[in-house]
């Protein structure tokens, strides 16, 4: 009898070790449950965030150029302290691919920019990538220019 459950332990733990094996070698030696560090599991891939960027003056010569991330610390809108969630603004601005009219009604519902008064924001797209080097690249790539009454698309985005 003892023997029978010893058994029977065994076959099972041999088939929960063997699902183990087949899941992680499936998924390049990651699964969740038997994984330390999941959410670094993407380390190295080339990523995209929000960024919203304050503009003092519409008619700059650089406001639609790619820039640096050093580059604009000083402009740089802090959401929460306007009430909005930089979360949903991040997941909105970076994984939105079709900016029909619609999305960017949406975009300017969550700015809820009528309540702004006269600010003027660029909203804008900060994507980061791994060189062979092993340096990172961050650049800073305005989408659009929302004020109180308008919003403006980038011209060399949405041609």
């Amino acid at each position: 009898m003892e023997r029978e459950i010893i058994s029977k332990m065994k076959r099972t733990l041999l088939v929960v070790f063997l699902i183990n094996a087949i899941l992680v070698s499936t998924h390049k030696g990651e699964f969740w449950p038997f994984s330390i560090f999941p959410m670094f599991s993407q380390a190295g891939n080339p990523w995209s965030r929000g960024l919203v960027i304050e503009v003092d003056d519409m008619n700059r010569k650089d406001l639609w150029e790619t820039k640096s991330l050093s580059s604009i610390d000083d402009r740089v809108v802090a959401l929460r302290e306007h009430g909005i969630d930089d979360i949903d603004y991040a997941n909105f601005i970076s994984k939105t691919k079709n900016w029909d009219e619609e999305r960017i009604q949406a975009l300017r519902n969550l700015f809820q920019i009528e309540q702004q008064g006269d600010a003027k924001w660029l909203a804008s797209r900060v994507t980061g990538h791994l060189t062979e080097q092993d340096s990172v690249v961050v650049k800073v790539i305005p989408m659009f220019l929302v004020t109180s009454d308008t919003t403006y698309k980038n011209p060399d985005l949405f041609k």
